[in-house]
């Protein structure tokens, strides 16, 4: 089924499920590769390291971009955005921050990615 939005029709996320599932984990992977890479550059001893995980983290940023512009060929802004940012931000606290860096993530914040996940999962049911 679709809808109609300035001229195009869009898929509805329920008819297109491979591929709208492979846009978002793009986009979760390239998300936590650019956070990681920020992390790296603000960790990062001299200039040359700075600016050479800057370039990391942005074009990593780009893939992130470029996955949303062909996730939203298939699934409305109203559902593509809310989910990617859920997504990546349960994932980058998960792998960047606890898994990568051994930061210490306390149970609130668990909890937030909990709800996070939460909401995520009912944006998607559309």
């Amino acid at each position: 089924m679709s809808e109609p939005v300035g001229g195009m029709a869009l898929t509805r996320f329920a008819s297109a499920p491979a591929t709208t599932v492979a846009l978002v984990a793009v986009n979760l992977v390239f998300s936590i590769v650019a956070n990681a890479a920020f992390r790296l550059s603000a960790r990062a001893g001299t200039w040359g390291h700075v600016v050479r995980w800057q370039l990391v983290g942005n074009l990593a940023g780009f893939v992130t971009v470029l996955a949303l512009t062909a996730l939203l060929r298939y699934v409305p802004l109203s559902v593509a955005f809310p989910v990617t940012t859920g997504v990546s931000i349960v994932g980058v606290q998960v792998v960047a921050a606890s898994w990568l860096f051994h930061e210490p993530i306390e149970a609130m914040q668990w909890v937030g990615s909990l709800v996070i996940a939460i909401g995520v999962f009912l944006v998607q049911r559309r």
